[in-house]
């Protein structure tokens, strides 16, 4: 329990920071982003959670959502908060110790208002899985260790063109520069057919093709070196190409049947057929760049677009476009091939992906080990979210 001189503090705070926030203008909705104001007690299974996890998903957070000097850092959302928005919020969550999961309940219900989201397709949209993925490779190339991890090349320029025109804002292009013009950068397939061999980009050097392409799907993973160390290596950049689904790809071919294109079925089919992964590769023409990751402890996942670590089971993927990094948000979906159960939590929106499009769409990060790679390759769940506005955010909300 907090004690009376800490609540007093907080409440202090509270007025102070609410101040702040009522000098701020009011969030702007997204084109296309519809919000329902609503109570708690129409969010389903809201008192069944366990929302301790997610308070420390959040307080992972809370030091980009304060910092003024990072107002927005890596967040297109129209409906972009305040700094002086989140200080409460983070101020009482950091002050909450050895609390019980009623209480932290609590404070979710005290510090956030929730809103149904709903976009031009409703309110439902797919949830998919993803994990952090585990490699062998070595810092040399051999006979073994055969398949390189790049780094971002130092030709490879993106562009804000919303620096350019207003109306094109949130769009980014990605090229290189050759001879003094914007090019488009390589695709996939030129890549692997050698476009930047020998230019010293190489940062490792993996023994299984199909490892480096679930990594570029995954966007982070570890990589176990030969002495048994642990080079952890994150997202730093894509080619701008789109992105393709080789696992859709192999079901328009007939090559899979529909329900059956997880992983291991895309492994066990690149084993038949050897002979054809490096075109079926090439069929999605996106590449990520890598950087070596420091600093992350070993309990937390990867980095996430907001450049906090992940938190497993509790941190989310969305378009933020529509979805500000840091965001609370509660889900409302089902277990992977079990339709019937429902999978209700407290996340955390800390992550983008090329691949997470839409107003109502999200990739939730299931962590590291079999058990992630289980659920996130089978995870295609409909469902729906709901987003939890700071109180004086949701206020300003109203008013406008």
């Amino acid at each position: 329990m907090l004690r009376d001189g800490t609540v007093l503090r907080l409440i202090a705070a509270a007025l102070a920071f609410a101040f702040l926030a009522g000098c701020e203008p009011p969030p702007v909705k997204p084109e296309g982003l519809q919000l329902t104001a609503l109570g708690y007690d129409r969010l389903p299974g809201w008192r069944e959670d366990d929302h301790r996890a997610a308070l420390t998903a959040f307080l992972r957070s809370c030091p980009v959502l304060t910092d003024e000097q990072a107002k927005n850092a890596g967040n297109d959302s129209g409906l972009a908060i305040a700094p002086a928005d989140w200080r409460a919020p983070c101020a009482e969550a950091a002050a909450l110790s050895q609390v019980s999961a009623d209480e932290v309940r609590r404070f979710f219900e005290r510090a956030f208002r929730p809103f149904a989201a709903s976009g031009p397709e409703g309110d439902e949209g797919l949830f998919t899985g993803y994990f952090e993925i585990e490699l062998r490779g070595a810092r040399a190339p051999s006979a073994q260790f055969a398949v390189p991890i790049y780094r971002l090349p130092n030709d490879y320029v993106q562009a804000d063109l919303g620096a350019f025109d207003l109306s094109l804002k949130g769009h980014r292009i990605v090229g290189r520069v050759e001879a003094g013009r914007l090019l488009p950068y390589y695709s996939r397939g030129d890549i692997e057919h050698g476009a930047l061999k020998g230019r010293g980009l190489e940062m490792l050097w993996i023994d299984d093709p199909v490892d480096v392409f679930m990594l570029h799907v995954q966007g982070s993973g570890r990589v176990v070196l030969p002495d048994s160390s642990v080079v952890r290596v994150g997202f730093a950049g894509h080619n701008g190409r789109a992105y393709e689904s080789i696992g859709r790809a192999l079901i328009e071919q007939g090559e899979l049947k529909p329900g059956q294109a997880s992983w291991n079925d895309i492994r066990d089919w690149i084993r038949r057929n050897p002979q054809k992964a490096v075109a079926l590769f090439a069929l999605n023409p996106r590449y990520i760049f890598f950087r070596v990751i420091e600093g992350v402890p070993p309990e937390a996942g990867p980095i996430g677009a907001q450049g906090v670590p992940l938190t497993p089971g509790r941190s989310l993927a969305v378009d933020r476009r529509y979805v500000p990094l840091g965001l609370p948000v509660w889900l409302d979906t089902t277990w992977p091939s079990e339709p019937q159960r429902p999978l209700r939590r407290l996340l955390v929106a800390q992550d983008a992906g090329g691949a997470i499009k839409g107003v109502v769409r999200g990739d939730f990060f299931w962590g590291y080990g079999a058990d992630a790679l289980f659920y996130a390759g089978k995870m295609k769940s409909r469902g729906r979210y709901y987003l939890l506005l700071p109180v004086s955010a949701a206020e300003r909300l109203a008013q406008s």
